[in-house]
């Protein structure tokens, strides 16, 4: 449970996240929420139930990076799903439990990946003997696993021990193998390493159910001989003695308990299930998906197989454009577990310029980073971010309103001449400084996006 106070968590995700103030702050008191509740004795804890946020405002402002952001701050288990998945025609996919399945899954595999990172050092030494064991055996892993019947029979032999000689010889063979493994003079020498075969699995309402666990793991683990470099066994023993040294016992039971506790489900375009009025029809169908979810948000216990999950702790946060419909179009009892709301702003040319320098992840940087993979060293000037700012801004005006994604698309009309022509092996590292003038140049004729003002009567 991270410590952070709420002024810490804001000040995290604004490197990553242009203004939405209101928005930030709101996610910060709900995750500091966790830490207190954690913190009161057991009778009080249990009746402290999160207060689930819902977030009112355009496409591409920032809600599911919000979101998704805080999980990753604190290591949470995190699930994003899309509410009009459940109203399709003719849909017979899984059912709005599977929303709490995903969120187990990806709490199993957080768990599992932290627990292996702690076993890793350990993992690589007995890697590294399971890697001379096959370059001083090199046959070993192509043989066929011995039968016990066959020894039981008398068809096989037990292999005898080596002699005294014999086994002097092959721990010096042994030595010299692994000075030549510490200087990585074997790295691209190829080997044989026999890997576990993945189990089938079949496609049942849209989701992928393995038969070994239909069949309870009773059948047998196959595997397969693969024929790898060095460098690539390493990586795969590493992966194998790491799943030996982790109890999955504890990874299960400690992955159980992130999810109910701290589990993040985010419910997108949910103002697309909210009835307009109170005819039938569509409107029959999102208010039947309302009432599916009702029970998951409200607290429930939801089976998976790798047992039951409450979730009465989880913290829901709901997030729709409400253009259309209202808040007041949900259902009563899902408006009443959605007790936070707060409205995202759109974007302004000021914000836009912000997204454009500011954040960690801005896609100057992104760019900047990958043309300079084929040695074109780009360089933005001030007033080329505020030519692209105003441009992105007229044009979230002018036509639909799609947030900080108009980025992406002026982005790459004004780079796709260079994105196109660069990577030749040929092609000598070179500057290209982008000023305002070149974005106007490149914006100009067929790219200029398109004014329909002049159409508006």
């Amino acid at each position: 449970m991270s410590e952070m106070t709420p002024r810490e968590i804001v000040r995290e995700l604004d490197r990553y996240i242009v203004g939405q103030d209101e928005a930030k702050k709101m996610v910060a008191i709900a995750l500091r929420n966790r830490y207190r509740r954690a913190h009161v004795e057991e009778s009080m804890r249990e009746e402290i139930s999160p207060k689930n946020i819902l977030m009112i405002g355009p496409t591409g402002v920032g809600k599911t990076e919000i979101a998704r952001r805080l999980a990753k701050l604190v290591s949470a288990p995190f699930v994003k799903v899309e509410a009009t998945k459940f109203t399709e025609v003719g849909y017979v996919g899984r059912d709005v439990d599977s929303i709490i399945r995903d969120l187990v899954e990806n709490s199993i595999r957080m768990v599992k990946e932290e627990n292996m990172r702690r076993v890793e050092p350990r993992a690589k030494v007995m890697a590294d003997d399971a890697l001379l064991n096959l370059l001083v055996n090199p046959g070993k892993a192509s043989k066929e696993p011995d039968n016990p019947l066959d020894f039981l029979l008398g068809k096989k032999k037990r292999e005898e021990n080596p002699s005294g000689e014999e086994a002097r010889q092959l721990s010096e063979r042994k030595d010299e193998l692994r000075q030549k493994l510490l200087r990585g003079e074997l790295e691209d020498t190829e080997i044989d390493v026999e890997v576990e075969e993945e189990t089938p699995s079949l496609e049942v309402g849209g989701s992928s159910i393995s038969i070994a666990d239909m069949m309870g793991n009773m059948l047998p683990k196959r595997t397969k001989v693969r024929r790898v470099k060095v460098k690539e066994a390493r990586k795969i023993l590493t992966q194998q003695e790491s799943s030996k040294l982790i109890d999955m016992d504890a990874v299960q039971d400690e992955a159980i308990r992130r999810a109910e506790n701290d589990g993040i489900v985010f419910i997108d375009e949910i103002d697309k299930i909210a009835s307009h009025s109170q005819a039938g029809g569509p409107d029959v169908s999102r208010e039947g998906v309302q009432r599916d979810i009702l029970p998951i948000v409200e607290g429930a216990t939801i089976n998976t197989k790798y047992g039951p999950v409450k979730t009465d702790y989880m913290l829901f946060i709901g997030a729709g454009a409400f253009h259309v419909a209202s808040v007041s179009d949900l259902i009563p009892e899902l408006q009443g577990r959605f007790p936070v709301h707060v409205t995202l702003n759109s974007l302004t040319e000021e914000d836009f310029r912000k997204i454009l320098t500011q954040p960690d992840n801005a896609l100057t940087r992104q760019y900047k980073a990958l043309l300079a993979v084929d040695k074109v060293m780009l360089e933005f000037d001030d007033s080329a971010i505020c030519e692209i700012a105003a441009v992105a801004c007229r044009a979230n005006e002018n036509s639909e309103d799609i947030g900080a994604r108009r980025l992406h698309a002026v982005f790459e009309q004004i780079l796709e001449d260079v994105s196109f022509n660069a990577g030749d092996p040929d092609m000598p590292p070179f500057e290209l400084k982008i000023d305002g003038e070149y974005v106007k140049k490149q914006l100009s004729g067929e790219n200029a996006p398109a004014d329909v003002h002049r159409y508006i009567l």
